[in-house]
Order: structure tokens, then sequence, then C-alpha cells
């Protein structure tokens, strides 16, 4: 009983003088920070801001609608048995892999707070649903950093098989299902077709959030903007503690530190910088890895860890995405360190494409997200945003038309 005051005056006292030396530290080295703070800024504006703005919105819109209650009905046979999370799961899946970090957990945080899924079934569903995107991997940093569109490909491919490997190793994650979970059909639903009780769980969400539609589509706009600062003050906060890090020597400590770690593995120890950076923030570790002095190998893996990983900066702003859950961050953060693991494994693995596309002289870098103007990335984003609301639709019809086809052979029998 006497231990817990203890632990917490101690945790007090250490995270105030934690601020008090970074602020100290900010103010004796202005200009780096004030520089750090605008390359986060633009970061946040360029590829951030409007690859993820129409994402929040439409997963408010969609929730508010009842969409997401149609579509996890239609696909609880495939995601149960698979990942052991809700069917409404599959929406946080869909968009998190098409829009990228941290859009998973908002949209995981948005359904625990319905009751569409169980503490448990949140921290599976998270580490299965916080993903990078396509336009990330293959267009800021393959093409955008290394100047090389097959590196992105590659990264992107050993990035999705890790992250399903995590999903599915998830599953095994001790936690008993809760009888609210979703809204129990009665016993006359259960002789419905699995359409007509998606169509009823759509109507029943859509009476229980009850807002016209204007008010609906302002809250999303609203709410929207609100995440998306909060996502710029992240990744500004970090990128600046990166390079006080760097000039306070600080960095160099944890670079000595990391070196004697890796060094059985013969890693290549000019990378190791990048991977510290990475630590804390995703893009400037990408960065850093492109621009490292090692060989082509070891920067792309270095880039595929520090996707996977994501970095102190997507963890903050997870943690606030889950705030008032019950869903822990703790596995989280250990499914997000297993999948940097296993992307960079699976990257090396997968070099062999990348040698022969270098053998064959395809250097040429493409026209990718960093050459897109503000208005065209945001306008690519919406598309992204309807493409994979309509494929779950369709995909959950595709489910249903294959269980009522089941059906039909077992009466006939």
């Amino acid at each position: 009983m006497s231990n817990t005051p203890t632990r917490s005056r101690w945790y007090i006292r250490l995270s105030a003088a934690t601020a008090v030396l970074l602020t100290i530290t900010i103010v004796r080295y202005p200009q780096v920070a004030f520089n750090a703070s605008l390359e986060g800024l633009k970061i946040w504006f360029d590829i951030v801001l409007p690859a993820l703005l129409p994402f929040f919105a439409m997963s408010e819109i969609l929730m508010g609608l009842g969409v997401v209650h149609f579509i996890g009905v239609l696909l609880e046979p495939l995601m149960r048995p698979l990942f052991r999370i809700p069917g409404t799961g599959a929406f946080a899946v869909a968009m998190g892999l098409a829009s990228g970090y941290p859009i998973g957990a908002k949209i995981t945080g948005q359904l625990r707070r319905e009751g569409l899924c169980t503490g448990p079934e949140g921290e599976r569903l998270i580490a299965l649903a916080n993903t990078a995107d396509p336009l990330f991997m293959v267009g800021a940093v393959a093409v955008g950093m290394f100047g090389l569109e097959e590196i992105g490909w590659t990264i992107a491919a050993a990035h999705y098989l890790s992250v399903f490997i995590v999903g599915f190793l998830m599953r095994f994650y001790p936690g008993n299902p809760s009888p609210i979970t979703a809204p129990q059909p009665s016993h006359s639903k259960h002789k419905k077709s699995m359409l007509s009780r998606a169509l009823d769980e759509l109507e029943l969400a859509r009476l229980r959030d009850g807002r016209p539609f204007g008010q609906l589509f302002g809250d999303a706009i609203k709410d929207s903007f609100t995440s998306m600062l909060f996502v710029g003050g992240c990744i500004m906060v970090f990128s600046v503690l990166g390079r006080i890090f760097d000039v306070a020597g600080i960095t160099t400590l944890f670079q000595r530190t990391l070196q004697a770690i890796l060094s059985p593995f013969s890693i290549d120890k000019n990378i190791i910088p990048a991977l510290l950076r990475g630590f804390t923030e995703i893009t400037i570790g990408c960065e850093a890895a492109s621009q490292a002095a090692s060989p082509l190998f070891w920067r792309t893996v270095a880039a595929s860890f520090v996707i996977g990983w994501s970095g102190l900066s997507v963890h903050a702003q997870v943690a606030t995405m889950i705030y008032g859950t019950d869903i822990r961050l703790g596995p989280y953060i250990l499914a997000r360190a297993a999948h940097g693991t296993l992307a960079a494994v699976l990257t090396s693995i997968l070099w062999r494409p990348i040698s022969s596309a270098m053998a064959s002289q395809v250097l040429q870098p493409a026209a990718g997200l960093q050459r897109l103007a503000f208005w065209s990335r945001l306008a690519l984003s919406m598309q992204w945003a309807t493409l994979v609301t309509g494929a779950l639709v369709i995909l959950g019809l595709a489910i249903t038309l294959l269980h009522s086809i089941k059906i039909v052979r077992v009466r006939a029998r």
C-alpha cells in the first residue's frame, strides 16, 4: 500500500525534471530547435495533412451513418476466425492500410468507445490496423528520398507481410471476448440472412447516433482538424527532440551503446544514426537512412525497420487516440517492435528483386507523392478513402453471397 504513492511521487518528480531539462536544452540551442520545428511543420503540411484528413473525416461520417456497423456484420466470418477481432475491425484495417499512421488507432478507439470491440480485441486490432500506407512507402520514401521506386515496392511487400504475421500471432494474445462486443441479435434475427442483419445494424446505428447529416458532417470536420493539429504537434515536438539530442551529444551516447549491441550481427555501423533518428520520428528516420554512408542494402533494411517501428511520435499519437478506453499501449508497442524486426528481415529476403532492377539499370526516379501539390495529394487521398470503403462493401457482399450458397447447399442435402 505504501509503495504506490512512492512510485507515483518519483514518477512525478522524474517527469518534471525531464521537462525542465528539455526546456533548458531547447533554450540553449534555439536556432536548432526553430529549424527542426519548421522541418516537422513542413512534413506535416506537405505529406501528413493531405494524406490523413479525408480518412479522418470519412471514418467519423461512416461511423455516424452506420456504414461501419453494416460492414462489420458482413465481414465477421472473415475477421473472427483469422484474427479474433470483430468484423468491424476490417474497416479499421482497410483504412489503416490505405491511409497509414495513426488512422487505424483512431478508428480502433472509436470502435471501443462504441462498444463494438472489447479491450483485448482492441489491442489485437490496433496491432494489425495501424500501419504505414503505400503512398508514403513508395512515393515519399522510395521515390522522394531514395530516388528508386523499386525499393518502395520491396519495403511495402515486407511491411504488409510482416504486419499480417504480427496480426495473426496476436490472435493468441490472451483475453476472453466480452458478451457486449456488439449488439447481440435476438432469436428472430438468427433466421434472417446476413445481409438483412447488416441492414438492421446500419439502421439501428443511425438511429442511435441521431444527428442530422449536416451536424454529422460539421462534427467530423471539426474533430478531424483537432486530431490533425495534434498529429502535427507531435511531429514537430519529436523532430525538435531528435535534433536537440544530436547537438547535445545524447545521440552519440546512444549510438555507441546500440553499436555494441548490434556488433555481433555484422550490421553496418554507419546506419545506426538513422535507426536512432527513426526511433523518435518515422519520416526523419527514413530520410536519414536514405542519406547514410552505407550500402543501399543496409539503407533499405533500416528504412523498413523504421517504418515498421513507426517512432515515438506515432506512439504518442496512438496513446491519445485510445485515451479513455481500456486498450493498453504496452502490447501495441511490443507489436510495433516485432513488426519492425520482421519487416527488416523480410526486406533482406526480398532484396533480390532490387538487385535485379539495379542490374538492368532501372534507376530513374518516378513521379511520386513528393512531387504532387497539396490539393492533388488531398484529392488522391479522397479517392483512396472512397475506393477502400467501396471495396469493403463489395467484399462483405461477396462473403454474404458465399454464405447464402453454403446454406442453400446444406438445406438441399
